[in-house]
């Protein structure tokens, strides 16, 4: 009997992981049939933040605490597990995240105890490719500034005026600042629509990319792009590498679209450069702070499209998540290695 905490939460659900747990297991490793205790937590009921050495968790660390004990595997996608949860599970040898990052988890902590950490990476790439995408058209063409005026009782023609006129991803060339999973789909389906794609990568090989996909580096894209998209994971590196030089260095009239991060982009400079008309428009699914605060000015504008950081929030995700946080299970239980290791130092 392996002894499983389930913490689960309004959109990752406790049920969900358990039925796929349990199918999971019962096809590679039956003789480990699961016992289940669970927690569940608030988010997105209750916005997640800072737990103790961790981040972006639901403040469940106490309940966490109490019921560890003898738990040998945890599978979440927002517990916090901090190094006082790993001294209240002293049985606990694996944790399973069902997040594209293991923010929440003090993975150092982990290793020192020998405590396996897995992730799954991909799980949201689909619902976040296609929302990058309906961010990027719903901003090349004003959706929502121009609902608003049919919305008043407005009838508007006169925004068939060319200078109120929005953009064609046909024709139009569209550059894409990382190009992992998500940006992978995104490139697939601007193809699709027959924008010229430029994609700046340093980890990707010219060989890896598709034709009608060209690599650039990220002067040269700024440069050439229409339509700026942000993919990239936020890094000491990357953080705030969209600044105002880079906002300046963009084409007249295009547009910035972030799902990615909002530590990606200096947010001041962003409104400086569409308030000078610089930028044609921008939009994002990612903030500076999050919320953002009542005064913020970019709240205000109305060539911004705002989305509260639900590019994954899809069924189909929260599924994948369960059904890809059980297969790192049922891989461990039945003594392989499982997907989405995090540490793999740990099994030396």
């Amino acid at each position: 009997m392996s002894r499983i905490l389930l913490a689960g939460d309004h959109f990752v659900r406790n049920d969900l992981l358990a039925d796929r747990l349990r199918a999971a297991v019962a096809a590679s490793a039956p003789a480990a049939a699961p016992e289940f205790r669970t927690l569940e937590l608030p988010w997105p009921l209750v916005p997640f933040g800072p737990v103790a050495e961790v981040d972006e968790a639901s403040d469940v660390e106490d309940e966490l605490v109490a019921l560890a004990g003898d738990t040998e595997v945890i599978v979440t996608q927002m517990a916090p597990v901090t190094a006082r949860v790993l001294a209240a599970a002293p049985s606990l040898r694996l944790v399973v995240c069902t997040r594209g990052g293991p923010v929440n988890v003090n993975v150092d902590a982990c290793s020192e105890r020998g405590v396996l950490v897995c992730n799954t990476p991909g799980r949201n790439a689909v619902a976040a490719a296609e929302h990058a995408l309906t961010l990027i058209l719903s901003t090349v063409r004003a959706i929502p500034r121009i609902h608003g005026t049919v919305a008043a009782g407005e009838w508007r023609s006169d925004l068939y005026a060319y200078d109120e006129c929005g953009l064609e991803l046909g024709g139009s060339t569209v550059g894409l600042v990382g190009y992992g999973a998500i940006g992978r789909r995104v490139a697939r389906m601007l193809l699709a629509f027959d924008a010229n794609v430029l994609v700046s990568d340093p980890f990707v090989a010219a060989s890896e990319l598709p034709d009608g996909v060209t690599p650039v580096g990220l002067d040269e894209l700024l440069s050439r792009s229409d339509v700026v998209s942000l993919h990239a994971r936020l890094t000491p590196e990357t953080a705030g590498m969209i600044d105002a030089a880079a906002l300046a260095a963009m084409r007249p009239g295009s547009y910035l679209v972030n799902s990615a991060r909002g530590g990606l982009v200096d947010y001041d400079a962003l409104a400086a450069a569409l308030a000078g008309g610089h930028l044609a428009g921008a939009g994002f699914d990612v903030f500076p702070a999050e919320p953002p605060s009542a005064d913020w000015p970019l709240l205000r504008s109305d060539r911004v499209v705002m989305t509260p950081h639900l590019a994954g929030a899809t069924r189909q995700t929260a599924h994948r998540a369960a059904e890809l946080g059980a297969a790192a299970v049922a891989a461990f239980l039945a003594g392989d290695r499982p997907p989405g290791l995090v540490n793999p130092a740990v099994l030396g």
